[in-house]
Parts: C-alpha cells; structure tokens; sequence
C-alpha cells in the first residue's frame, strides 16, 4: 500500500520548535520531490518548502525562510521538516506530498504533486 504520513505536529508556544516527519511506505521517496504545505483555517492551501529528488536548491516561501529547514534521509525513507522560531501564524495543519520535480525560484504548486498524506496539525499559541 502506497501512504505518506506525517507526524510530529502539535502545540508549541511562540519562539518553540518542531520537527515535522513525511515518512513513505510502500514506495521509494529517493525518487521524487517532496513538498510540505500547509492550510491555515479559512485559507487556501499553500506550498511552504520543497526538496529535489537529488542534488539542487531547495525551496522556501519567504514567510518561513531562515526558521524552518527542510531535508531527507533516504535510508529512513523519510523527510523532515525542522521549524524553529515558530508564530502563532505558522498555526496550520501541514501535508506531504510527491511531485517530479522543485525549483528554488518558485513554491511548489499542488497539481504538480500526487500523492498526499493526511497531514498534521501544528498549533502555535501561548
């Protein structure tokens, strides 16, 4: 059975962090893209950061760049997403998702990524 998941969400005071886990089973992540968004209440879905397939940049939406970083360990199968310096904006329940392909230059869209998992809440609030 093909399935991402995510875990890791949670609730964590202003300035906290946590670190988000996009783990794959059933299929190989080492070939595709990964991209992390987020739905905040009553917004639209958006791309939040990116990581190729192989070597190349990476990218992040300017309201989450120099807080949250991005990374893979192909051997767990599993991608992270460290988010440090969190704000009560970044309140969102935020999804995995495989695509082909990431450009630094530009947020991931949604019709470029296929498979979802059913995403993980992350409250930020004193």
């Amino acid at each position: 059975q093909v399935q991402l998941v995510e875990s890791g969400g949670g609730l964590v005071q202003p300035g906290g962090s946590l670190r988000l886990s996009c783990a794959a089973s059933g299929f190989t992540l080492d070939y595709y893209a990964i991209g992390w968004f987020r739905q905040a209440p009553g917004k639209e879905r958006e791309g939040v950061s990116c990581i190729p397939s192989s070597d190349g940049s990476t990218y992040y939406a300017d309201s989450v760049r120099g807080r949250f970083t991005i990374s893979r360990d192909n051997p767990k199968n599993t991608v992270y997403l460290q988010m440090n310096s969190l704000k009560p904006e970044d309140t969102a329940v935020y999804y995995c998702a495989t695509g082909a392909i990431c450009f630094d230059w530009s947020p991931p869209r949604e019709p470029d990524f296929g498979s979802w998992g059913q995403g993980t809440q992350v409250t930020v609030s004193s």
